[in-house]
């Protein structure tokens, strides 16, 4: 009976690594020419069809989630965006979960299984926090992969993978510059500068107040998003220059803002106004949260495309789409006519 060789015998045989022979068969560009064709070559001798491997290849793509504990709202939908794009294109996508730490090496990362060198996995959607290190493994494995850009933490290499962002950073201008419109100048922008959406909203907000003539004034909170509003309100309101308006980073955070300012009985908005970010919360809550859309099912659908398109055409120039927010106006924010810097004392507080 004659042996059916493997692509690791291929991979022993022409003396190049497992994860060498699996770019060759997906096609990625970023193989050397010469390392390519001695690979096909020498597949030739072996009788090995690498388009038939190409063709015969799973059409599983992977929803890779990482480093965070709850699939919140946001990313929920972005699930759903991209799932119901690749079914749509007859495709099934995995969701996977996975921690690791940003210090680790790309080679040591020891990936979910869909994602190693015997991957069933064609290809990743990276949702979640992502750090550089993963994009270099995926990268160094010949696995495509698109990431959401506003998510990925540190300073990595764009111009090695496709991604998809969401303006957060006009977004929450455009936040910022809403409440200046409604007569507030005392505003505060709460959020966890460690993480990349939360430095950006930061970045557009310090915008608008800075065009306005205002002073910015961001705290920054390393904790959980709902805590971070939380433990972020309640400081801020024991203390005399408080504002008559608050930017939160995202809707989470603006639940933990409602929670503490609920308990320190300060009315929203007729003491402070608030505007969210990605309007997850923004119906849930009372009253109503202004908020800054962000279409996540239509971000995780444009991320599915990206990736099918790295599929089916390896060598398309790199691709990336910044997809525009919406300012929801709801009963948060009050108009003040003459600025206030402070709203009242509230029953019980000293």
């Amino acid at each position: 009976m004659t042996r059916k060789f493997t692509l690791h015998d291929l991979a022993r045989t022409a003396k190049v690594s497992a994860a060498t022979v699996s770019r060759v068969v997906a096609g990625n560009p970023t193989v050397d020419r010469e390392i390519r064709v001695h690979v096909q070559r020498t597949a030739e001798k072996m009788g090995i069809d690498l388009e038939e491997r190409r063709r015969s290849r799973s059409k599983i793509i992977a929803f890779l989630f990482a480093n965070q504990g709850i699939l919140h709202n946001f990313q929920a939908r972005l699930l759903v965006g991209a799932e119901a794009w690749c079914a749509n294109q007859g495709w099934e996508m995995l969701f996977l979960t996975f921690r690791y730490t940003p210090e680790t090496p790309p080679h040591a990362l020891h990936l979910p299984q869909l994602l190693g060198e015997k991957a069933n996995a064609r290809a990743a959607v990276l949702a979640g926090t992502h750090f550089p290190n993963m994009l270099d493994a995926l990268y160094a494995r010949g696995m495509p992969f698109v990431t959401l850009g506003n998510n990925v933490v540190g300073d990595w290499k764009p111009d090695i993978c496709d991604s998809v962002y969401s303006d957060d950073i006009s977004g929450a201008a455009e936040a910022t510059s809403h409440l200046i419109a409604k007569g507030h100048r005392s505003i505060v922008y709460i959020g966890n500068l460690h993480l990349t959406w939360f430095s950006r909203c930061a970045r557009g907000y310090e915008k608008a107040m800075t065009a306005a003539g205002l002073e910015p004034r961001v705290l920054d909170f390393r904790s959980d998003d709902v805590q971070v509003g939380y433990l972020t309100a309640k400081s801020l309101f024991a203390r005399s220059d408080r504002p008559t308006a608050i930017v939160a980073g995202n809707d989470q955070v603006a639940v933990g803002v409602y929670d503490a300012l609920r308990e320190l009985r300060i009315s929203i908005p007729d003491d402070v106004s608030i505007i969210g970010i990605n309007d997850t919360q923004g119906t849930n809550l009372v009253p109503r949260l202004t908020s800054v859309r962000s279409f996540p099912e239509e971000l995780g659908r444009q991320m599915a495309e990206f990736v099918l398109n790295r599929l089916q055409n390896p060598g398309l120039p790199r691709q990336e789409l910044s997809i525009p927010t919406q300012l929801v106006p709801r009963e948060s924010v009050a108009t003040i006519s003459v600025p206030r810097t402070t709203p009242p004392m509230p029953v019980g507080v000293t």
